[in-house]
């Protein structure tokens, strides 16, 4: 097996087991918290997405330069300087962040997030904790961003779905067993993030080649770099405020409860990422050495491969979960009332966050030839106009209108991304993607929801209502993989029953 096929593999494996435990977790903590505190969680993971855009492009920097490096003999030295140089400024950041999130905690408590049962006081030392487990989880994307550009990825993921086991179960049994507050829920966050860093970094320094000399911060490196992270920073922070705007917002707006299901309802829908991240962190650092090589035609058939891949692998989910979310809701949480406050915004979230996941090819190409132009300009763009459009939708619409906004926006993104992305870079294929690559896997994927949705009833029983979903959910994943050409999953089959034959022959 290749190595990027080994990635792909770890990389879901690692991302459908973390993606499994937080939601088989997330019904335990509304259970031991209630839907109000766990309106605090969800604050917490919007203030982590936030603060990404102080990453300051440092992560994907680290995760393009490994991979470049890592092609060439005797660059053992330069690598381990690069780490030893980005890490110092991001630890200064994480304590910073962690600062200054304590020093708000009584501001947002008392005036910003609207309360009903929890007091003030709660809230405010909730958020201090908050402070604290983000200086210890945030730095883990810039270490996990040097595994990744080491190819290392097997190792990560490992690492990953160990700790993201302890962390959940973890959590649960604290609530379970010890306090169900959300001051024993952070507690808990920092203690996991503290050993999670701790496992990624150390493997990553062994996992760079020995060198005889000790790493050293070196500013001449941050001066050939910054470029490049620059761009980053600037698409990130155009992107976390399109992804995170209409949380921030939500969060001021409405009560702690109905922000609780605009939070359960962003969890189910940002589950596809356990789908889009593997591709798109295995085939990043690939294209990166096939644009350095000079392999175009490789370049090109990695690049259809692995749209159709994602393709195949988003899109059956997406369609299923939204035009059965009422029942997957109601199956997974047992509430009809957190059912019928949810089941709209998840149908209206998944399909936007399955459009964005598409582009994520497209946009690892334009990454690894160093073109990071066009997503910042169309970033700035989206921002100018998605900023006033979230605010007037959310008091017109409440959630509703803050979650059409996030659909409105991916639409918009695809259309004009592939459109400008393709006059420049593998012009000849951009028909290619839209029509093969994408076109065909969600027509089949669509006729088989549509027609499910037409037989499936929301009154039927458990067993069979959850035995109906899933024999829709493989119908669906066989007729996408079986529209996307690329894959060969037809031209296999029929290897594979012909070899059989002659086996039997034999």
């Amino acid at each position: 097996m290749s190595v990027i096929k080994k990635n792909i593999v770890a990389n879901f494996g690692g991302g459908a087991w973390t993606g499994i435990m937080n939601l088989v977790f997330v019904p335990l903590y509304i259970h031991f918290l209630g839907i109000e505190a766990y309106g605090l969680v969800g604050i917490f993971g919007t203030l982590l997405a936030i603060f990404a855009l102080l990453d300051m492009g440092l992560s994907t920097t680290l995760n393009r330069e490994m991979a470049r490096l890592a092609a060439y003999e005797g660059r053992a030295q330069e690598m381990r300087d690069l780490v030893r140089t980005l890490e110092v400024p991001y630890w200064l950041v994480a304590l910073f962040l962690g600062v200054i999130v304590s020093a708000l905690a009584p501001f947002i408590a008392y005036h910003w997030v609207n309360v009903e049962s929890l007091s003030p006081k709660t809230v405010q030392i909730a958020i201090m904790l908050m402070g604290l487990a983000v200086a210890f989880q945030w730095p883990i994307s810039l270490y996990s961003g040097g595994l990744l550009g080491l190819q290392r990825q097997v190792l990560l993921n490992v690492i990953n779905v160990v700790t993201a086991t302890f962390r959940g179960l973890g959590a649960v049994l604290i609530l379970w067993l010890a306090s169900p507050t959300a001051e024993a829920y952070f507690l808990w966050q920092i203690v996991a993030s503290v050993i999670q860093i701790g496992l990624i970094a150390f493997f990553l320094w062994r996992s760079l080649p020995e060198f005889s000399e000790p790493p050293r911060f070196r500013r001449e490196i941050l001066s050939s770099i910054w470029r490049f992270a620059a761009s980053m920073t600037g698409i990130v922070a155009a992107s976390t405020i399109l992804t995170q705007l209409d949380k921030v917002i939500l969060s001021r707006i409405l009560s702690l409860e109905t922000f609780g299901y605009y939070t359960l309802a962003s969890v189910v829908a940002m589950s596809l990422y356990r789908f889009i991240s593997p591709v798109f962190t295995a085939t990043f650092p690939r294209f990166t050495h096939l644009v350095g090589a000079g392999a175009t035609e490789e370049l090109i058939r990695l690049y259809h491969k692995s749209a159709q891949l994602l393709s195949v692998l988003v899109l059956p989910v997406a369609v299923v979960v939204s035009l059965f979310s009422k029942e997957i809701l109601l199956l997974w949480t047992q509430s009809p009332v957190t059912t019928e406050h949810t089941y709209v915004l998840v149908s209206i979230l998944v399909i936007g966050t399955a459009i964005h996941g598409l582009i994520h090819i497209p946009y690892a190409l334009q990454l690894a030839f160093g073109w990071t132009r066009l997503p910042l300009i169309i970033n700035i763009v989206s921002v100018l106009f998605v900023v006033p459009l979230v605010i007037l939708l959310t008091r017109w619409f409440g959630p509703v209108g803050a979650a059409s906004v996030w659909l409105i926006l991916n639409i918009a993104y695809v259309v004009s991304s592939i459109t400008l992305m393709h006059r420049r870079l593998l012009p000849a294929e951009k028909w290619r993607w839209c029509f093969e690559d994408v076109g065909r896997p969600l027509v089949a994927a669509f006729v088989v929801g549509v027609t499910g949705r037409c037989i499936i009833r929301s009154d039927w029983p458990s067993l069979p209502l959850i035995a109906s979903l899933a024999l829709v959910s493989v119908t669906a994943l066989l007729a996408t993989a079986c529209a996307a050409n690329q894959l060969d999953v037809l031209a296999r089959g029929k290897s594979f029953m012909t070899e059989l034959r002659m086996r039997a022959m034999r």
